[in-house]
């Protein structure tokens, strides 16, 4: 009986799956999730107005974050679509490390910022409609906003003054995947790399202090998606 059982529920699982519809022409796709922006910085050495000269070896440095990851897609064709990554703001501590000597004090959290990446990419889904699993790659161009830049109280305690991120325009790249749950519903991982460079400037004792920043962060996003 058992056998018969398990027997009878791998075929109504082998005959359900091929109904479970991927993507045509037409859909609109709606995918939310949680999505991480880890950046992986690479910072020029700090130029700082007081010494006219870069300090070499001075770095400055973001953490990462989470936040609620959507994304918007439209199926041009069965294998085709074009999508729009958005997200709820994320929030970014800027540190500063390696100032040596009489501004070792310098060093650690300066302050923090928040961004959005909006991200438009166009993406190609290899399978055939009627796979249930549909993996897909992906490339676009990203515009990233920072605002809400501010200084902590101990960096203006210390002299410093003003904060300021400059916006950035890149490429980025995603690979991803869809399972399809039903006709509509789906469960979606990606990850995403995303060139971002900017420049940010701050002042101490009255002196510009700017840095060079490739951000440059993977983002990894899981969620659920829509198909309407």
């Amino acid at each position: 009986m058992r056998t018969t059982l398990l027997s009878a529920s791998l075929l109504a699982m082998a005959l359900v799956t091929p109904f479970a519809q991927a993507h045509q022409a037409g859909d609109i796709i709606v995918r939310a999730g949680a999505i991480t922006v880890d950046p992986q910085e690479q910072s020029s050495d700090i130029w700082v107005g007081a010494l006219n000269s870069n300090v070499v070896g001075t770095k400055a440095s973001l953490n990462s974050d989470t936040q609620l990851g959507l994304n918007f897609a439209y199926m041009l064709t069965s294998h085709v679509g074009i999508e729009l990554l958005a997200a709820t703001p994320f929030t970014h501590d800027v540190g500063v490390k390696g100032m040596p000597g009489p501004f070792a004090g310098l060093n650690g959290k300066l302050g923090e910022l928040k961004q959005l990446p909006p991200t438009l990419s166009i993406l190609y889904y290899p399978m055939d409609s009627g796979s249930a699993f549909q993996p897909y790659a992906g490339a676009g161009i990203n515009y990233t906003w920072f605002f809400d830049d501010k200084l902590t109280s101990e960096a203006e305690n210390k002299g410093f003054s003003g904060l300021d991120m400059e916006d950035s325009w890149g490429l980025a790249a995603q690979v991803g995947m869809d399972y399809m749950l039903s006709d509509n519903l789906m469960i979606n991982g990606q990850v995403r790399y995303i060139d971002i460079d900017t420049t940010g400037t701050t002042s101490f004792g009255g002196q510009k202090v700017k840095v060079d920043v490739e951000v440059d962060p993977w983002v990894y996003m899981v969620g659920l998606g829509y198909k309407f």
